[in-house]
């Protein structure tokens, strides 16, 4: 039986798929039971990464969705709209859906849910979150016995190689992003990347995923890296930590109604050198999943491009072209049964907590007057505050400085982010201290 293939984009992913489906020689058995049948691009003149019959391409995608000879609807447009719309209209219409566009899932994956589940189809989003990682299947079903009480990852290639290459070469953060722009790997507007936008899409699903509600992605919040300084990934690397760009999901509390209640952010994070995350590097991605009893268990590899993402999404379409030859779904018209594990908030909500009563290790980076007597004050600032410290150190002002400058670094202990917030007020107050120049978390 032969499965058509509705593809909604032919970019970077959408020529992967492509290039897949046409070549299904030495793949599964039953790539080579996939057609494609209809392409929407949005420019019907313009040169393809891959050669296509004319005559599949289409300007229109609702005609692509819509076509009665596309029985499975690829989405790797990306934006939200039109995405959002021709996944719901794909969904009315009783066909399955493979989707890599994370942004639209963060934002409106209830409501998707919902639609397929009312219809009866399935929507499988592997290529979301991790590229080729499989990360999507293992949270919905094989740890699904585990009380899961943490997720945190390296979801973002672009800034992980921009980190790695400040910490190996001391390069400033805008030299490497430019260089990361000619090599293609940061886009040309790179904000969705660098502020955190993107991670804090991805760790939104895994979340909602992990913890069985949806979990509102405009409530995550999110620091990138667009301001970090070399120094500080230098001054880390003294004090034996790299620095990532970590998204966090964490269970603190379940509460008496049998809400998880979640600590979920990304932030530019401190990493111990002997921790699992620390030795990813360049543009790969790294889940770090823990939970009872399974322990810690980390899906790690390419994050991003056509090749690892392209065999997430067919990966999802054998899935689904799998399920309807073994059901003899497509002869018969007949949808698909519903994936049970689909919709993350179908079996308990989930709450974000107050970030103010969090709890996290912290390393600050203060620019003071170079005179006895500041680091005792500043001590005392975080002790009225009750903030416990790990270390503080004065570092050699940097070249080129006016001598009558220091800079003191602090790593604290795990404390609630109120007190340290109101011991930073206290700091910032002191007439020996010029500012709070970075403040960073720490694993």
């Amino acid at each position: 039986m032969t499965i058509g293939i509705g593809l909604l984009g032919l970019g970077t992913v959408g020529a992967g798929v492509a290039q897949i489906l046409a070549t299904p020689q030495g793949r599964h058995p039953l790539v080579a039971a996939l057609a494609l049948r209809r392409v929407a691009v949005r420019d019907l003149q313009r040169p393809r990464p891959i050669a296509l019959d004319p005559s599949l391409l289409s300007a229109d995608p609702e005609a692509v969705v819509d076509d009665p000879a596309v029985d499975i609807v690829v989405e790797v447009m990306g934006g939200l709209e039109p995405a959002r719309s021709l996944i719901l209209r794909a969904i009315a219409a009783g066909k399955p859906v493979v989707t890599a566009n994370k942004a639209v899932i963060a934002r409106y994956g209830e409501e998707i849910a919902a639609a397929a589940a009312e219809r009866g189809v399935y929507v499988l989003i592997e290529a979301a979150v991790g590229g080729g990682i499989p990360i999507i299947e293992p949270l919905k079903q094989s740890l699904g016995a585990n009380r899961i009480q943490r997720v945190s990852g390296i979801i973002n290639g672009t800034t992980n190689y921009i980190l790695s290459r400040m910490a190996d070469e001391g390069a400033a953060y805008t030299d490497v992003l430019a260089d990361a722009q000619r090599l293609g790997y940061a886009e040309a507007d790179p904000a969705a990347d660098v502020q955190g936008g993107d991670a804090a899409d991805k760790i939104a699903i895994l979340a909602a995923l992990a913890y069985g509600g949806v979990v509102p992605r405009s409530a995550i919040p999110a620091c990138g890296i667009d301001r970090l300084e070399a120094r500080d990934v230098a001054y880390a690397d003294q004090l034996g930590y790299g620095v990532k760009l970590l998204a966090v999901a964490e269970q603190v509390a379940l509460a008496a109604d049998g809400a998880a209640e979640l600590d979920v952010s990304v932030n530019p994070t401190l990493v111990p050198r002997d921790h699992p995350l620390a030795g990813v590097h360049g543009v790969n991605n790294a889940i770090l999943v823990e939970g009872d009893p399974v322990g810690r268990v980390m899906f790690y590899g390419p994050g991003a491009g056509a090749g690892p993402t392209a065999s997430a999404v067919v990966a999802d379409i054998l899935n689904i072209a799998g399920i309807r030859q073994v059901s003899g779904v497509g002869s018969s018209g007949q949808p698909a049964p519903l994936d049970p594990l689909l919709a993350a908030g179908s079996w308990r909500p989930c709450r974000l907590v107050d970030p103010a009563l969090t709890r996290h290790r912290n390393y600050v980076r203060l620019r003071t007057s170079d005179q006895a007597g500041v680091i005792g004050r500043i001590g005392t600032c975080f002790g009225d505050a009750g903030v416990s410290l790990q270390s503080i150190v004065q570092f050699k002002p940097q070249a080129g400085g006016d001598g009558a400058h220091a800079e003191i670094v602090v790593i604290t202990h795990e404390v609630p982010e109120s007190a340290f917030r109101a011991a930073l007020a206290a700091i910032e107050a002191l007439p020996v201290v010029d500012s709070v120049a970075a403040c960073l978390r720490t694993l």
